[in-house]
């Protein structure tokens, strides 16, 4: 299929910079460095050699195998960029995330997940209006505004699901505004996480509504492989804020994840059913239904 490879590349390029932002072994000042140069790369406008010198660097430092395993494919990344279509390159290049900023304000963290999923969503659908035959019921337009939101709010789950693990690294996405109208700021979050709860509450149900997009651009889609590709993260996601709900302020002192079991079953329940858009809506009420329990016992 003419998507995988585009998607494939802008994935791998999307996940190396992500790496590249979590190697907590350099300093700040080296890791803007070598993200504003691996931006530079990816828009074509350093070369792949200084690229790979300055990782090359340090990527020894990171603990991970896989990240750093990533991290050494750059240099093949970045050589496929150059020689795929020339559409599908400048897509992949408007979808390079932007450095991103310390977030002061609500909306700096819509801007976050807008730069590093949204606008993936929009690229999602570019790439398949363009690719896949009588792609959608809905116009281009329609498509990418509910790409844009699905986007956003898949990647707001992740921040909420980390919300725990990420303070305890240094790092917080939520913002000052909402934290200083609490009376709270980000190193008491850990401490007094009852305290915090209605500013984390409003971004769960925030990540609710997104989610609804999601499910109104998958049920638009009329190729049943890609329906299903682009229908699971919207099940996972939906369970996901489920167990968020159950947890409470718990959710901040353990990883809170669906299990594989729960995915397996999601999968096998679409292929039987063909992905039709009735299966989708049925196990769509059933994770509504389990998330209204959560929030009823809380």
């Amino acid at each position: 299929m003419q998507l995988r490879e585009p998607i494939a590349l802008a994935y791998l390029l999307a996940r190396a910079t992500d790496s590249v932002a979590d190697t907590t072994e350099i300093s700040n000042a080296v890791r803007l460095e070598t993200l504003k140069m691996l931006s530079d790369g990816i828009q074509g406008k350093a070369s792949c050699e200084v690229v790979v010198d300055l990782i090359a660097s340090f990527v020894s430092l990171q603990g991970n195998t896989s990240e750093r395993q990533l991290l050494e494919s750059l240099p093949d990344c970045l050589r496929w960029l150059s020689q795929i279509e020339q559409a599908d390159r400048n897509d992949i290049r408007v979808d390079n995330p932007q450095e991103i900023r310390a977030l002061g304000t609500p909306a700096d963290l819509d801007e976050y997940t807008y730069l590093v999923a949204g606008c993936v969503g929009e690229f999602w659908t570019r790439l398949c209006f363009r690719h896949v035959r009588n792609f959608a019921r809905l116009s281009e337009d329609e498509m990418l505004a509910l790409s844009k939101r699905y986007g956003m709010a898949l990647q707001l789950i992740n921040v909420l699901r980390d919300a725990g693990s990420d303070l305890r690294g240094g790092r917080c996405y939520f913002s000052e505004y909402e934290l200083n109208a609490a009376h709270l700021t980000a190193s008491q979050i850990l401490s007094e996480p009852e305290r915090f709860q209605p500013i984390y509450r409003t971004w769960v149900q925030k990540a609710k509504a997104g989610l609804d997009s999601g499910m109104q651009y998958s049920r638009a889609i009329e190729n049943r492989r890609v329906r299903a590709a682009t229908v699971l993260p919207a099940l996972i996601g939906t369970r996901t804020l489920a167990l968020l709900d159950e947890a409470a302020a718990g959710a901040l002192q353990r990883t809170v994840k669906v299990s594989r079991r729960e995915v397996r079953a999601m999968i096998l329940s679409l292929a039987i059913t063909l992905v039709s858009r009735k299966s989708i809506d049925a196990i769509w009420k059933r994770a509504k239904q389990e998330d209204s329990a959560s929030i009823a016992c809380i």
